[in-house]
């Protein structure tokens, strides 16, 4: 897509439809990224049993540093790159996207070689049983292997969209996502690989799209390129993108130390079973949390170009269309596990007491899903216009200010009850303050807007 072009489907185009189109490619490539822990997380279920999810539910504080680190630097860079093209900075865009590459590949090399030397003591630390243990070191040894796929192929896929090619983002992560479908029944099924098939199958699928990725941008029909001027980094440019994406990277971050604290109290409350039952319910809430990011990724780079463009009507529109749509997605996914929780829990075992206990606890962990939607499209809406202080704090509202305290001080008066119970007070809360938040930005983006148009600015074309 030209620049010209992509100025005018971004600055013009009708904003239900521009968010339809950058939204739903956006959504399938989060979904399909979400699939790949899910779909493990069903075969492991079926093949291995519960001691194989709780293993995989271990695990997830390692896996879920290296996408937060992918997070940091993409989606950060990202809104740097969708901001630079409203403003018609093409080559500083590239340059932006040349050190983005190299900070990511550095990261990984780094998280696999630590997360592989430090990998028994930490799953200790997360609270990993004795009968547990073998099962979380057996999927970390290998997953941990392919972190470079992970964060390059999840990293620079943001790029694909920000540059406004949204369908060839959403095949990049499908082309992973059926591979890892076809390869996990295989290998531990077929080939009877148990928990590390299921590892395998992951990190082969990862570094397919990794590659594709890498191809579109070196080699593919990409609007920007990877020029190796561009590879020497450069401090000023890796604090502007580390400050944007801090608030994601933070969010990630939190979630990492939230299922160590959760499956420390899981463990001490419920035992493995517990775990089990949380690893479950995590994966069910994922798939909608995706469809939500989903839908956030395909609205930044729109309020990205459109308030780097000054033009803050559409900025709103495009908050509101997305703030709806996240909202539907997260009502009906609290419709559904209100009417078939027990259905729900047994896609993914048929063990009778995971499926009585994870019944119960979706029901009480999602009970103030409808609202979800509106905190984090709202949250988001910080980081795509820069405002990176803003964006954290509202991101870990949920995960860390309020919810870590009420999985410490819930479960002492509940007991595991109370553990199921942190996640709706911590999102009730934060979604209070993010209200507020959004209130006075608004007001102030229409004095902007007011003071744009009684005393507007000449723009670079203009000069």
């Amino acid at each position: 897509m030209q620049v010209v072009e992509r100025e005018k489907l971004l600055g013009e185009s009708e904003i239900p439809k521009l968010l339809l189109k950058f939204s739903v490619p956006a959504i399938v490539g989060m979904l399909v990224n979400a699939l790949y822990n899910v779909v493990d997380m069903i075969f492991i279920g079926r093949g291995v049993g519960p001691l194989g999810i709780a293993g995989v539910r271990m695990g997830f504080p390692i896996i879920i540093v290296s996408m937060a680190f992918s997070m940091l630097i993409g989606i950060g860079a990202n809104s740097l790159i969708s901001i630079r093209l409203g403003q018609k900075r093409k080559e500083d865009a590239e340059l932006i996207l040349g050190n983005a590459m190299v900070a990511m590949v550095v990261i990984a090399l780094s998280l696999s070689i630590l997360g592989l030397v430090f990998m028994n003591p930490l799953l200790r630390v997360f609270g990993a049983s004795e009968s547990v243990m073998p099962y979380a070191q057996d999927y970390l040894s290998i997953v941990l292997y392919g972190a470079i796929f992970q964060i390059i192929g999840m990293g620079m896929n943001n790029f694909i969209r920000g540059e406004g090619n949204p369908k060839i983002a959403m095949v990049t992560m499908l082309i992973g996502a059926i591979l890892n479908t076809i390869l996990d029944p295989i290998f531990i099924f077929v080939f009877r690989w148990g928990i590390k098939g299921a590892a395998l199958a992951t990190i082969l699928s990862q570094a397919v799209s990794g590659t594709w990725v890498l191809y579109y941008f070196f080699y593919g029909n990409s609007l920007l390129k990877v020029r190796k001027a561009n590879l020497r980094v450069k401090p000023e440019i890796l604090r502007s993108i580390i400050a944007i994406g801090l608030a994601p990277f933070s969010m990630q971050l939190a979630a990492s130390v939230l299922i160590i604290f959760m499956n420390k109290g899981l463990t001490e409350y419920g035992g493995d079973i517990a775990v089990s039952a949380m690893g479950v319910i995590n994966n069910i809430a994922m798939l909608f949390m995706m469809t939500v990011f989903g839908i956030n990724q395909g609205a930044q780079p729109i309020i990205g170009f459109n308030y780097g463009a000054k033009k803050y009507d559409r900025v709103k529109t495009t908050l509101k269309y997305a703030i709806g749509a996240a909202t539907t997605v997260v009502t009906i996914g609290f419709i559904l596990t209100r009417l078939f929780p027990t259905q729900i829990i047994g896609i993914f075992s048929d063990d009778p007491q995971l499926i009585e206990l994870g019944a119960k606890g979706l029901k009480r962990f999602l009970i103030f899903w409808p609202i979800v939607g509106f905190q984090v499209v709202s949250s988001s809406y910080f980081q795509a216009v820069g405002k990176a202080k803003q964006s954290m704090f509202l991101s870990l509202s949920r995960q860390v200010i309020i919810l870590i305290p009420m999985i410490i001080i819930l479960p002492k008066f509940l007991g595991l009850i109370g553990l199921f119970t942190a996640g709706p007070v911590a999102d009730l809360v934060s979604s209070i303050l993010t209200a507020i938040f959004l209130f006075y930005e608004l007001k102030h983006l229409d004095r902007q807007h007011e003071d744009e148009r009684i005393n507007p600015k000449p723009q670079l074309g203009d000069i």
